[in-house]
Parts: C-alpha cells; structure tokens; sequence
C-alpha cells in the first residue's frame, strides 16, 4: 500500500492514501442510484468514480457537460446527482463538491472494497460524431478485464508500467480505459494534470517520473510534433480516437522518441486492438478478442466482451486475431457511381501544404447514401479555394473535389479531436446554401 498510484502534480499519491480518499467521499455520498461526475480534476475525478463503485451505484458520464445534456438526463433519472470539484454547480440538479471534505490522515490502512464482477459501475455515451450519442453500462469485472490487457500490450512496449499522462477527456471511454483504469488497476500511475497545448505537456511531463505514457490524439500529436520544444523522455505513445497517418506516426516517433501504439476500439466494445503503425499495417487483438465475418460484417466475441459485438467497422480478416482496418461503414460515400471514404479524404486535405486542419462533408447531411457533392472545412491562412481545388486534383478523383469549400479560422474540435455529428450539422446549416 505504499507504492504510488497517481501524481497530483509533482506529488507522488499513495494506493493508501488513495483508498482513503475513496472511502472518505463514499461515505459522504448521499443515498441514490445515479450520480453525475463531472470533477475536472483527473485525480478527483478517479477518486469519485471508485467511491460511487465502492457504494453500488452507476456512475453516468455524458459525451457532454452542455445544460441541455444535463436537464435530459435529470429528467430521465429523478434520483441523479452531481458530484464535481468546482465551488458551485450551474445545474440544477443536488451537488455535493468532492473535494471539500478534510484529508483523512489515519494510519490505518482500511480495508479494500469487494467489487462483483457482474456489478454495473458507468454508464458511458458515445462521442456523438456519428449521430446522436447513445449510452452503454459497463460492468466492473469486464473493466478490469480490458485494463489488464491494455497492460499488458502497453507494458510490454515499454518495459515496465509507467505513469500515464493523457491529453484526453476522461469522461469518455478512450480516456476512462487508458488515463484512469490502465493505471489505477494495470499497475501504473495516473497523472491529474489534463494538458491541451505543448507547452502545458511538456510542464506535466516534467513532473513525472520516468517511465512515461503519454495518452493522446492524432489532433493533439500534431500539435506536439510542430512544437518548437524539448520533451523528455517518453516510453510509448499511445493514440486514438482517429485514424492515425503513417507520415505523422513516423514524424512523432521521430520527434519524440518514442515509439507509437495505436488503439482500436469503440464505446461498445472498448478496446480491442492494437498495432504499431509504423511497422505493421496489420491490427492485433488484445488476448482472448476473436474476430469473424458474418455475412460481410465483422462480429468480436470473448475477452472482456460480454456478448458479441457487431463492429462498425469494414475489416479485412488475416486470421481470428489480426486485421486491416479498410473503413467505417457509415463513412462510405458514392459521389457520381464512385466510392470513397470521409477518413480518407479527409487525411488528404489535411496533408496538403498550407492547410493547418481540415473536413469534409455531406451537405446532404447523409452519408450512407449516394450524394450529389462533397463539401469542406478547412483552415488555411493565406490560401483560396482554387489552392486547395488544384492540391486535390493531384491525388483524387475530381467527383471528389469540395464544392464549395468554407474557410474557418477553427475547427470546432472536441476534447478528443472529434467533431460531433450536431456540430457538422450546424456548420452545414449556417455555411453552406
């Protein structure tokens, strides 16, 4: 109970210390069902998600904070309440600040809660850039099963379990797995610092011991890369939440020294897979994942899978365990009788001189359809569309071209780089005729 579990800051937090927290808000916990962790602090944040576990209750983790999203769920759940570690709450809803309570100093190691495995602990949307966010209850026992192979895939790149520092969101499912359960219960330690720009990853880096992970995206590793700064040293990178270019995998590995691992896997599913993109095209599943084809659709069973899992994916099988990632299903679009697909065209633009991020777009607002035109969203200073237009007619066909193209000074990226469905909708709207 004396080795260290996270790191608030610079200072190192002990599994006793830890424990006590927990047990400490758990017991100032009002009795209710629902509770509504919306603590900022990755720290506070872990220690309030455990202490509502060690209670039986379902922690729900919006993919939003918006007061719309919030009155919703009140509404569906009368017994919800919101725990944070803010002053003062701006909904409605009974609020309880976590971190008000005074630090339990006592020596005495309590006792550590026994969890069932088949016990209901969260209950986690999607981001919503497909369409409407849909949520999905994750057990503990199942949890625990996919952080121990997270593990053991991550521990085995980097030698030894290291402290985990993630430029994510944690409310949602990549961030939960790989900055909160992967150390907390694979053995690691977690970092509350949450950095968005390089300068604030570089500070939260630097109060780490070594080893070091850091837990990003592909948005966020680019950002890093063009950083005109010095990291320390980093064991592995690990990146998700968009497909991850061979040419920025190879430019970070080399940039910062460390080696890249890239997660498949969704909200369903959880992770599932892994592979290092710069020396293998091929995805591995995590021990106990098999995949298979039923009918053109991949299904994934065994693991910490509860059912099997129809994915969302296109796959190409090269056995029960390895796969090339082709696609989304609902990221097809047939423009003219000819197929492409949005991620594809959407690593294009960004990869063309000049444009700092870009997307495309369905101005029809439906992707899974045939459509008449493409659209897209760039940022690109000093460029104008025919710029663009002639980059593109390098490298794709021209029924591929965006008409028209929009020029913002931003993309309305998520905490995840995402841009939700709702939020490509408006843009539309308001944009383009």
């Amino acid at each position: 109970m004396d080795s260290i579990v996270a790191y608030r800051g610079a200072r190192p937090v002990t599994h006793a210390e830890f424990l006590r927290d927990v047990l400490a808000l758990a017991a100032r916990i009002p009795d209710t069902g629902h509770v509504l962790n919306l603590c900022k602090d990755r720290y506070w944040f872990a220690a309030t998600l455990f202490a509502s576990i060690s209670r039986g209750m379902l922690s729900v983790l919006p993919n939003s904070a918006a007061p719309e999203v919030i009155t919703g769920l009140g509404s569906e759940l009368p017994d919800l309440v919101c725990l944070g570690d803010q002053p003062c709450s701006s909904h409605r809803l009974p609020y309880l600040r976590v971190s008000d309570g005074k630090a339990c100093i006592s020596e005495v190691i309590p006792a550590i809660p026994r969890i069932p495995f088949d016990q209901r602990i969260m209950y986690v949307y999607t981001s919503g850039s497909t369409g409407k966010p849909r949520g999905h209850a994750k057990t503990f026992g199942r949890i625990c099963q996919c952080a121990a192979a997270e593990a053991k895939r991550m521990w085995a790149t980097t030698g030894k379990p290291c402290a985990v520092l993630g430029t994510v969101p944690f409310q949602h499912m990549y961030g939960l797995e790989s900055t909160i359960f992967l150390p907390i219960l694979g053995g690691g330690q977690l970092s509350a610092r949450l950095p968005f720009f390089p300068a604030d990853a570089l500070a939260a880096l630097a109060e780490l011991p070594a080893p070091r992970l850091l837990v990003t995206t592909p948005f966020h590793l680019r950002k890093l890369v063009d950083a005109d700064i010095e990291f320390p040293a980093i064991s592995a990178i690990v990146s998700a939440t968009a497909p991850l270019s061979s040419e920025l995998a190879s430019e970070a590995e080399a940039r910062l020294g460390a080696p890249i691992i890239e997660i498949y896997g969704s909200t369903e599913t959880g992770q599932i897979a892994t592979r290092q993109p710069t020396r293998h095209a091929e995805w591995k599943t995590y021990d106990g994942i098999v995949l298979e084809q039923d009918q053109g659709t991949a299904v994934a069973t065994g693991g910490h899978l509860e059912s099997p899992q129809v994915l969302n994916d296109i796959l190409e099988l090269y056995g029960p365990s390895r796969f090339r990632l082709l696609g989304r299903n609902s990221d097809m679009v047939n423009v003219a009788g000819k197929r492409s697909s949005l991620t594809y065209l959407n690593h294009v633009i960004v990869s063309l001189s000049g444009v700092n991020d870009g997307v495309f777009c369905v101005p029809e607002g439906n992707p899974e359809r045939n459509v008449s035109r493409l659209a897209a969203f760039v940022v690109a200073p000093g460029l104008c569309p025919n710029d663009i237009q002639s980059s593109l007619l390098q490298q794709l066909d021209p029924v591929f071209l965006p008409r028209p193209i929009v020029f913002l000074d931003a993309l309305p990226r998520d905490g995840n780089g995402k841009i939700p469905a709702s939020v490509m909708t408006e843009l539309i709207a308001k944009h383009i005729p």
